[in-house]
């Protein structure tokens, strides 16, 4: 865990490196996530753990590999946060491709929530729809252990636009107030959260705790659940933030159907990019009862 001096230094750092060109930044990053496959040893066993369980039919020499390129991504999103939290909106405009309607959330009609899973680029997701749409937006975060580290984070990320972030802890009433007065909801929901408001659902087939909460919401505040992806490209050609069609039939009636729809197409979205989705998370941490742990 960091310090308060290790976080200011940290920070110091991203910000001197904000100012490299991305190609740049972007080997660097590299080069962090080879230190980090060596050094975080914890880390390595789970993402290999977690592709053990998803990805059954590669070898563990396939596996490897993409989990070494996975921390490849992963020490660039590291570093090039710098970028979300110092650079000029001017250029992060240039850094960032955007596909479909990022604007649906100022088009009237029925209040969104964006849904945006756990891709090792999801900080740009924000930013992303801050900078293209007026619509106001609101998060629910966790807070970060350490306070410097957790008040930059928040400065970044309350950069652009006109947003708002209530702390897991507060619950979801601050959220509901906030949606009725006409903010859209960014939602990432696709990591363990335990067995509270959840259900074991399939996710690459082996039961994960999912959360019902998002179909729930959904469904009470006649919502449109609008997806955002963000997918990390290349050396220095940047970002593609891709804005899809709002979920057709969701939310429905049933929360646990409708879980494992987004689990099913989720699934379907990491298997176009796998080295990119967050495969350092202990997705599977929570087991049913009576099942062994798988960590």
């Amino acid at each position: 865990m960091l310090g308060r001096l290790s976080a200011h230094l940290f920070i110091g750092l991203l910000w001197l490196l904000h100012f490299l060109p991305l190609g740049l930044l972007a080997a660097l990053g590299r080069g962090l996530g080879w230190l980090l496959w060596h050094a975080a040893g914890s880390r390595r066993k789970v993402a290999l753990r977690n592709l053990e369980l998803c990805f059954p039919e590669q070898t563990p020499a396939q596996r490897e590999r993409l989990a070494r390129e996975h921390f490849g991504w992963l020490g660039r999103s590291f570093l090039e946060r710098g970028l979300l939290w110092f650079a000029p909106a001017e250029r992060l405009q240039r850094l960032v491709r955007v596909k479909g309607n990022i604007k649906l959330a100022e088009q009237g009609g029925a209040p969104v929530m964006w849904l945006l899973p756990h891709f090792v680029g999801l900080e740009w997701s924000g930013p992303a729809l801050m900078l293209n749409q007026a619509s106001p937006g609101v998060d629910m975060y966790q807070a970060q252990s350490n306070p410097v580290f957790d008040a930059r984070m928040l400065a970044g990320r309350s950069r652009f636009g006109t947003t708002a972030f209530v702390q897991r802890s507060e619950g979801i009433r601050p959220v509901l107030r906030l949606i009725r007065q006409g903010y859209a909801y960014l939602n990432a929901p696709d990591m363990d959260f335990g067995e509270r408001e959840s259900a074991f659902v399939p996710f690459f087939g082996v039961p994960a705790s999912t959360l019902l909460a998002p179909s729930r919401l959904a469904r009470s505040m006649q919502m449109r659940v609008q997806p955002i992806v963000v997918t990390m490209l290349p050396g220095g050609q940047g970002y593609e933030v891709e804005a899809g069609e709002p979920l057709a039939g969701y939310p429905s009636d049933d929360p646990e159907a409708d879980a494992l729809r987004l689990n099913q197409w989720l699934e379907a979205r990491i298997r176009e990019r796998p080295a990119q989705y967050l495969w350092v998370h202990k997705r599977f941490k929570t087991r049913p009862e009576g099942q062994p742990a798988l960590y």
